[in-house]
C-alpha cells in the first residue's frame, strides 16, 4: 500500500476506538423522532387537504423544510460534546431574553398573543428555544452546585428561570409558562433539592396560577378556555361558546372508533370543524382517522422515546448531562401530556404544542435540537 493511501495513524486508531462518539448514536431516539414527525406529517397533510386559502402543501412543505432544519440541528447538537454547553449557556441564556423582550416591542400579535416575530411565511416564536436555553442554564447551573444546593442558590437557579418565565407570561402564554415551571421543578427535583422546598414550590406555583386567573394579564376568553374542562359552556350550540373546540375534538376522536375512518377521511377533520386541527388540536386527527389503534400506537411511541431518554440520563457520565436529559424529558412529555389532555377535556386549553406532530417551525426545531443534546450526552458517555 502506497504512503498515499495508508490510512493515517489517528484516523486508524479512531476507527478502532470501542469509545469513540460516533459509534454510540442511539438509533433508536433518532428512528422514533423520524417516525413521529412523519405522521406528523401526515397529519398536517389531511387535516389543511383543500382549506383555506393557503394550499395544504404549502403547509406541509414548511413543516418538512423545518423538520429538514431540524435534523441538521439534532446532529450539530449530538456531534458536539454536550459539555460545551455550560460555555454557550453565557450566549444562549442572554440571547433568549433578548429575543422574548424584543417580540414584546416588534412582534406579531396573533389571537391575543405578542409572541411571534414574522419572517414572511415563516415565524419564529422565541419562547421555543427559550426552552433550551433555560434547560441548559438551570442544569449548568445546578450541577456546578450538585452538592450545595443551599437555599441561597435554590433562588438563584429561580430567578434564572423566573426571568424568562416572566417575560413569556407579558405575551401572554400561560401554557409555555407552565412548560417552564415543570422543566424547572423537574431539574431542581433530580439535582437533589429538598422535598420540603418543592412542596413549598408547588403551592407557590399554584397560587400564582390563580392570582394570574383572576388578574389583568390575560383577557377574558383566554380565562374561558383555561377553564372550560372544568365546566362547559352553557352556548356551546352558538359555535361561539368558549368550549367549542374541545366540543368538536371530543367529538372527532369518538368518530375515530377501533380503527379510525382511515387517513384523509374523517368527517370532522375534512370539514375543518377542528379549529386550530394541524397545530394545537393534531391529535384529533390522529384520533379520528387512525381510531384507537392509532392514537395508542402514537402515545406509545412517545412512552418509548421518553424511557430512552431517561436511560440515557441514568448513562450520563455526569451530573451535567443527567439534568440536561431530564430537563429535555420533562420539556417533551408535559407538552405531550398538556396536548392530548385539553383534546381529551381532561386537561385545560393552553395552546401547547404535540411534539413532532403540531404544525409549527420553532417548535419542531427546538424539539429536535432537544433530542439532539440527548444523543450527543450518549455518545459522549466513555469520553
Amino acid at each position: 500500500m502506497s504512503i498515499l493511501t495508508r490510512p493515517s495513524p489517528s484516523v486508524e486508531s479512531l476507527r478502532r476506538d470501542p469509545g469513540a462518539p460516533h459509534r454510540h448514536l442511539d438509533w433508536s431516539l433518532l428512528g422514533l423522532s423520524l417516525v413521529l414527525s412523519c405522521i406528523g406529517l401526515a397529519a398536517i397533510f389531511s387535516a389543511t387537504k383543500g382549506s383555506g386559502p393557503d394550499p395544504h402543501t404549502g403547509m406541509v412543505a414548511r413543516q418538512l423544510l423545518a423538520l429538514l432544519l431540524g435534523l441538521g440541528l439534532m446532529a450539530g447538537f449530538a456531534f458536539v460534546d454536550y459539555r460545551r454547553l455550560r460555555e454557550w449557556a453565557v450566549v444562549f441564556y442572554p440571547g433568549a431574553l433578548i429575543l422574548l423582550a424584543g417580540v414584546l416591542v416588534m412582534g406579531q400579535n396573533v389571537k391575543g398573543a405578542q409572541a411571534w416575530f414574522g419572517f414572511g411565511p415563516f415565524q419564529l416564536q422565541p419562547s421555543e428555544p427559550a426552552k433550551l436555553a433555560l434547560i441548559i442554564t438551570v442544569s449548568a447551573y445546578l450541577s456546578s452546585h450538585r452538592h450545595e444546593l443551599t437555599p441561597t442558590r435554590v433562588i438563584t437557579a429561580l430567578v434564572i428561570a423566573g426571568l424568562p418565565m416572566g417575560l413569556i407570561l407579558l405575551q401572554p402564554d400561560l401554557g409555555t409558562v407552565l412548560v417552564f415551571v415543570v422543566v424547572t421543578l423537574t431539574l431542581l427535583a433530580v439535582a437533589g433539592v429538598r422535598a420540603r422546598y418543592l412542596v413549598a414550590l408547588l403551592v407557590l406555583g399554584m397560587v400564582g396560577t390563580v392570582a394570574v386567573l383572576n388578574s389583568d394579564l390575560l383577557a377574558q376568553y383566554q380565562r374561558d378556555r383555561l377553564l372550560v374542562f372544568i365546566e362547559r359552556s352553557s352556548d356551546r350550540d352558538s359555535g361561539l361558546a368558549e368550549s367549542y373546540n374541545v366540543d368538536q375534538s371530543e367529538t372527532a376522536i369518538s368518530l375515530g372508533g377501533l380503527t379510525g375512518r382511515g387517513w384523509g377521511n374523517g368527517p370532522q377533520t375534512q370539514d375543518g370543524r377542528v379549529p386550530e386541527q394541524q397545530t394545537d388540536f393534531i391529535f384529533t386527527v390522529v384520533g379520528e382517522e387512525l381510531g384507537f389503534i392509532g392514537a395508542s400506537t402514537v402515545l406509545a411511541l412517545f412512552l418509548v422515546l421518553s424511557l430512552r431518554v431517561l436511560r440515557v440520563a441514568q448513562l450520563a457520565r455526569e451530573d451535567f448531562g443527567t439534568l440536561l436529559c431530564c430537563g429535555v424529558l420533562a420539556m417533551i412529555m408535559f407538552q405531550v401530556f398538556e396536548n392530548v389532555g385539553m383534546s381529551m377535556r381532561i386537561m385545560p386549553v393552553t395552546g401547547i404544542p404535540l411534539p413532532f406532530l403540531s404544525y409549527g417551525g420553532s417548535s419542531m426545531l427546538t424539539t429536535c435540537a432537544g433530542i439532539g443534546i440527548v444523543l450527543s450526552v450518549h455518545m459522549h458517555r466513555f469520553r
